[in-house]
């Protein structure tokens, strides 16, 4: 067995988007002939509530040593783990380095400043590394006036090409993720690359809670239609224009009055809100907001059993939904609104019937073009029966155990 340390400041029981990636193609790698050795952070160093029962999502593969971490101060000037655990990870590093056989290192971000110890450690012990793009480090920041992310995007500028110049390999959850690190740091220099969608691990929808209550639960009756995740500040767009949409319908008779609208783990983000653009067009009392991130087993189970799923993603083109997976296996009816170059697209199409209910967004689109092809796609969507049978074998190639095998084929040319 080969071994492959993996650094990532966070782990369970944070159930943060990005420990997923290292969880789902770390569960795989034992079978592909590499055992996962993950440096994490202590569990009392994050800032989330903790999700005790996401452990059961994780293999018993994983070998785990989890650091300290400096604290967070008041007022809240660093809050970022991998930075307030920098020191003592590349510490830990350097000392698991010197007493096991480490094969390859392997850095998912963000925390983007993780990125930067795979540098170090390939300087002090020639260890070679590869860093992960679960989000693109530098920022198109168009339309974004914030101090604060103009200067995370100065710091990124100064800090990417240290961090890549001396990886091995650079992956990400989508090529457009990493290709413009290519196109900036390997102009005149060969790496080896590949994009890997998030996955899914089918196992984790075979995990069923009990007395779990639904945020329907208050509406008898009711037909929930549920999206769940974080809502951005790119999907504005997408979020005024349904809204407007089922507007319309309504005042045409042809939305059923017990259909309602449930937004869970929204996060607490500070651009327009869901509400806000619910009231504009007049549909705020069917549209319920919970911006509480919920454990990710509970979200599974919600998924499982409410009467339709709704994926909204961003008008950018780079930008892949990992939970479209989970939405699909939910097996219940999943209506997707995407820029039209997302790879969640290209998914959405690729199994058999479900593209009638994909909105694929361009530029060109005005607002009427949009309603004028949203209003025939929701009519439909909100009928009792509606033909929905995708072909789940076609999701096999974006599975973790799929991404967790191209991965290897990586390492394994590297390494040898």
């Amino acid at each position: 067995m080969k071994k492959l340390l993996i650094i990532y400041a966070h782990w369970h029981p944070s159930n943060l988007a990005g420990v997923h990636r290292p969880r789902l193609i770390g569960n795989y790698l034992g079978e592909l002939g590499w055992e996962p050795r993950v440096l994490t952070v202590k569990e009392q160093y994050f800032e989330e509530n903790p999700d005790h029962n996401f452990a059961k999502t994780f293999s018993s593969s994983f070998e785990v040593t989890r650091v300290k971490a400096f604290p967070i101060t008041k007022p809240r000037l660093l809050g970022d783990i991998g930075l307030r655990a920098f020191l003592q990870l590349y510490k830990k590093a350097k000392e698991i380095i010197s007493t096991e056989k480490i094969d390859f290192i392997w850095i998912p971000i963000p925390s983007f400043y993780q990125a930067v110890l795979g540098r170090m450690l390939y300087n002090k012990t020639g260890t070679s590394y590869g860093i992960d793009y679960i989000d693109p480090w530098i920022r198109n920041l168009k339309g974004n006036k914030s101090i604060r992310a103009k200067l995370s995007n100065i710091v990124a500028r100064l800090l990417e090409p240290y961090a890549v110049k001396k990886a091995s390999l650079i992956s990400g959850v989508s090529t457009s993720y990493y290709q413009p690190v290519l196109n900036r740091s390997f102009k005149y220099k060969s790496i080896e690359h590949v994009g890997m969608s998030y996955g899914f691990d089918p196992n984790d929808h075979k995990i069923k809670l009990k007395n779990l209550a639904y945020p329907w639960d208050e509406f008898p009756g009711c037909k929930p239609i549920l999206y769940a995740g974080a809502f951005l500040p790119q999907s504005g767009l997408f979020m005024r224009l349904l809204f407007k949409t089922v507007s319309e319908l309504r005042s045409n008779g042809r939305w059923n009055s017990n259909i309602r609208f449930f937004f869970v783990g929204t996060g607490d983000y500070q651009h327009k809100s869901i509400r806000s653009y619910a009231e504009e067009e007049g549909v705020e009392d069917i549209v319920l907001e919970i911006r509480e991130r919920k454990p990710f087993l509970h979200v599974l189970n919600y998924l499982d059993v409410v009467w339709r799923v709704m994926v909204i993603g961003s008008t950018e083109k780079h930008y892949t939904a990992s939970k479209i997976f989970q939405a699909l296996l939910s097996k219940r009816p999943v209506f997707a609104m995407f820029h039209k170059e997302s790879s969640a697209i290209d998914i959405m199409k690729e199994i058999m019937s479900v593209e009638k209910f994909t909105f694929s967004y361009s530029e060109q689109m005005t607002e009427e073009d949009i309603i004028d092809k949203l209003k025939p796609m929701l009519a439909e969507f909100i009928k009792e029966d509606i033909h929905w049978k995708p072909d789940f074998q076609k999701l096999n190639k974006y599975s973790a155990r799929n991404s967790a095998r191209l991965l290897v084929e990586k390492m394994n040319k590297i390494v040898g």
